[in-house]
């Protein structure tokens, strides 16, 4: 069972209904300037994300997570077919609500989105700042990534109230959000977006910037693209008229034109696996352990290093580098026996017994990625000293030392 969204209506109840989705970090009051006239044609659903707003501290593990959730909502209300819009991290689960449930989504906007956000590397280590530091560094530093500098310099009040409503966010929920970003990755699938819809872009969005906008509506077929002037990336707060403008005109004209059949919501079966051709006597598909190793080495360790070490071709190491990458990562951190955070500790631990200096830095990066925290590290390389010894554990320490103060700093 989906934990609950908390969630509530605006305007008529017996008016088709459209659904606010909010970006992270904010709460349903972002769309409180758009409600007087959205609410004179449809009723307004706004949600609130898992540990917003007061609402209920259950983490999602990924954009399609929370677009069940919403549907779970939708069914419970009673509600087959509806307009969404979203911004951000919102937008992202309106895009997936239209590949997962087109016959539910008559119309879509899509404000300050991308098809994929920045890279998995920048939320991941957004998510290791919260984790070491809490949420206030990172909720000081909002405004500057939501607003333009004109707009700072005259609504402090506006920016006083995005400070508080981030650092009021629960800080697991915050994290686990930067997790579903970090994987989120709808580039190829663009072309199954098939409802009615409008991309909205702050023309000095500095974090979805115009071009990831023009990405969208090349890839969406008929989609549509309105870039505001001189607005950041919370274009609904800065912005308001222009934005509450742009939706009434697209939801008006796109409900007129698609209205899904109303369809029950039924989770889609689980796929079948392939069969192997009679008489082949193959067995069932084998994992690939080198594409999970890839995958997982790139999640721990980050893109950069990952291609530095693996980027020789087919010249001298590549062999060796294909299969550390297979059986090391690929084999080993999927196995089910132990979680990753718990694989962190012991790899830290034998590496500094052996003195392996060079691959600590990689794996304190993978550590706090895999929640550990630096005092949860340090502690680690403390108790490992009485085992191993203080020269290794010391050596141990200063070796993860910049790899802490770099992550950890990151997002400032």
């Amino acid at each position: 069972m989906q934990p609950p969204l908390q969630y509530r209506f605006d305007g008529p109840e017996d008016a088709p209904v459209v659904v606010l989705g909010p970006a992270l970090g904010a709460t349903w009051h972002m769309w409180d300037r758009q409600l007087p006239e959205l609410t004179a044609r449809w009723r307004v659903l706004r949600y609130e994300l898992p540990g917003h707003g007061g609402a209920p501290a259950e983490p999602a593990s990924s954009v399609d997570d929370l677009a069940r959730r919403l549907l779970a909502v939708l069914d419970d209300e009673g509600i087959d077919a509806f307009g969404y819009a979203g911004c951000s991290l919102g937008a992202a689960i309106g895009a997936r609500l239209a590949l997962l449930r087109p016959d539910r989504v008559a119309a879509l906007a899509l404000v300050s989105a991308a098809a994929r956000f920045a890279t998995g590397d920048t939320w991941r280590q957004r998510g290791v700042v919260v984790r070491a530091n809490g949420l206030d560094r990172t909720a000081r530093a909002t405004p500057e990534r939501w607003f333009t500098g004109a707009f700072l310099a005259t609504q402090p009040a506006i920016t006083e109230w995005a400070v508080k409503m981030v650092a009021t966010t629960d800080a697991a929920c915050y994290i686990a959000a930067c997790e579903a970003l970090a994987a989120f990755d709808v580039r190829d699938a663009l072309s199954g977006i098939t409802v009615p819809t409008l991309v909205i872009a702050g023309a000095d969005d500095t974090e979805t910037p115009p071009a990831d906008a023009r990405l969208l509506v090349a890839g969406i077929p008929d989609a549509r693209l309105a870039v505001v002037p001189a607005t950041g990336h919370l274009a609904p707060v800065e912005e308001p008229g222009a934005v509450g403008d742009l939706l009434a005109r697209h939801f008006e004209s796109a409900w007129a034109d698609h209205t899904p059949a109303p369809t029950p919501f039924a989770p889609a079966p689980p796929p079948v696996p392939p069969r192997p051709p009679a008489g082949s006597g193959a067995g069932p598909a084998q994992p690939d352990r080198y594409a999970d190793g890839l995958r997982i080495r790139r999640e721990l360790v980050g893109d950069a290093q990952v291609d530095a070490e693996t980027g020789r071709g087919d010249g001298f190491g590549a062999g060796f580098d294909a299969f550390a990458t297979r059986y090391a990562w690929g084999e080993l951190w999927t196995r089910p026996g132990l979680d990753r955070r718990t694989r962190s500790f012991l790899t830290l631990g034998a590496l500094t017994a052996l003195g392996r200096l060079g691959d600590i830095a990689d794996h304190t990066r993978a550590a706090l990625r895999n929640g550990l925290t630096p005092a949860e590290i340090e502690e680690a390389l403390v108790h490992t000293a009485v085992f191993a010894g203080l020269p290794a554990a010391r050596a141990a320490l200063e070796a993860a030392r910049p790899v802490i103060e770099q992550e950890t700093r990151a997002g400032d």
